[in-house]
């Protein structure tokens, strides 16, 4: 039978000054923002489907008849897109899929940088 208890538990007032101080870098908020979106993998396996697919997939074609770009672009969009393909479909985890995802969102905007100016 359940029963109503109106004892609490002693409050501790003592403040602690003994507590770590976390370093808070780019790389543990990057982290963090990881591994709170866990739940939302499969979202983000489409979101870089759909980004690769729109934007990456046709920039070497852009790059390569107005601007005169090399071969190397196309393997390079190539490469990205295939790493971030079979990291996602193969089970990676999500702090590895979104870092892929960062190198190559870096990676083709520094190629469209380098060749559009």
């Amino acid at each position: 039978m359940a029963t109503l208890k109106t004892t609490a538990p002693a409050a501790n007032w003592i403040l602690n000054d003994t507590a770590d101080a976390q370093e808070t870098n780019l790389w543990t908020r990057l982290a963090s923002f990881a591994d709170g979106q866990k739940q939302n993998h499969t979202l983000w396996f489409f979101v870089i489907l759909v980004v690769h697919g729109v934007l990456f997939l046709p920039l070497p074609a852009v790059l390569m008849y107005y601007f005169d770009a090399p071969a190397a672009v196309l393997a390079i969009t190539m490469v990205c897109f295939f790493t971030n393909l079979i990291a996602n479909m193969g089970g990676a985890g999500i702090r590895a899929a979104l870092a892929l995802f960062g190198v190559s969102v870096l990676l083709h905007l520094a190629m469209a940088l380098i060749f559009i100016i």
